[in-house]
């Protein structure tokens, strides 16, 4: 039969208290006290029981990781951080997506459609701030809000400086003396916040440098897909002035517009720079490599997943914004080794 906590206890020699408390990642446990229950459990072979533990703490051991779309680059790379992280404090993570779906994301928030137990969720919404206080009264487990989100104090959140990093691949742009420079990435009419917010960057890049702000020079971008990317560039270059760098708010989208800028019969970097973001392992080898701002990706989960798991522990206890950080990262695309 399988060994149980009693068994582990009793092969230790300590009591069951001391097992459970062992087990359940209690911080005032003696180093030597653990690694004694630890090597008794490697003797027996004791194996967790999900379903008791759940049932003796009220807890899964589970986190939750909602993301837009599992297929793009950067949530799949983000998913395999905190997957990472949570199995380094006990936890196991199970990923969901909303398909841009905004009743999906309402529904997972007030707790509507949770078909799976979880112990905490970690969430990047594209739902607004405005929306999110609606659901102040719903009843939520403990949340961390990842991605650009105005932070209004009464969930934890994770993410970049978003528009500073829009500001810095811009000011890189201008730095190695472009002056039509365009952005793909806009959405009008939407009021997600990570466009919005990359927008604002780049106005203020342009500003700065005492560039015009060229409303030709802005391409909207529906979802950040390669194709969305080429296509905003094909408008971009058929323009009778077209632009000497673009700036795209996704890896992705800088992807697609490359290709659209070789298409035409021009050169990347020296006919036209381009820089993204996220820096996507895909960047890093394709031809030319791409520029782009990296995020810090491992840095995002770490920080989301502790805490989640504070607040598992301390439900009450005041929200937190953390700030990530980025850097530009200077590649082929605009003229990087």
């Amino acid at each position: 039969m399988a060994a149980t906590l009693r068994d582990v206890a009793r092969h230790a020699q300590v009591s069951l208290r001391t097992v459970n408390n062992v087990v359940s990642g209690y911080q005032h446990v003696s180093e030597a006290m653990r690694r004694k229950v630890h090597q008794a459990m490697e003797e027996l072979d004791y194996r967790p029981n999900p379903i008791a533990r759940t049932l003796r703490t009220g807890r899964t051991g589970v986190l939750a990781l909602v993301v837009p779309e599992i297929d793009v680059p950067y949530f799949a790379e983000l998913a395999r951080e905190v997957i990472n992280a949570a199995a380094g404090i006990g936890y196991r993570v199970i990923v969901d997506q909303t398909g841009h779906d905004h009743d999906r994301e309402r529904r997972l928030l007030t707790g509507a459609d949770r078909t799976m137990l979880f112990d905490g969720l970690l969430f990047s919404p594209l739902v607004t701030p405005a929306e999110l206080q609606e659901m102040q009264d719903s009843p939520v487990v403990p949340l961390v809000l990842l991605g650009e989100h105005d932070f209004d104090g009464r969930y934890d959140h994770v993410a970049i400086d978003n528009e500073q990093a829009a500001f810095d691949a811009v000011s890189h742009l201008v730095a190695i003396g472009r002056r039509r420079i365009a952005a793909i990435g806009v959405q009008p009419q939407e009021s997600y916040a990570t466009p919005q917010q990359r927008t604002a960057g780049f106005q203020r890049a342009l500003g700065d440098a005492g560039l015009p702000m060229e409303a030709r020079y802005l391409q909207a971008a529906p979802h950040y897909r390669r194709a969305a990317g080429y296509a905003a560039a094909q408008e971009l270059l058929a323009l009778p002035e077209p632009p000497d760098a673009i700036f795209c708010y996704a890896d992705l989208l800088a992807m697609g517009a490359v290709r659209a800028v070789f298409d035409a019969g021009l050169r990347v970097p020296d006919d036209v720079a381009v820089i993204g973001i996220d820096d996507i392992e895909e960047g890093r080898y394709s031809r030319p490599t791409l520029s782009t701002v990296s995020l810090d990706t491992p840095q995002i989960a770490l920080e989301a997943v502790r805490r989640v798991a504070s607040r598992i522990d301390e439900p009450g206890q005041p929200a937190l914004q953390i700030t990530a950080a980025h850097s530009v990262l200077v590649r082929e695309s605009t003229g990087g080794a």
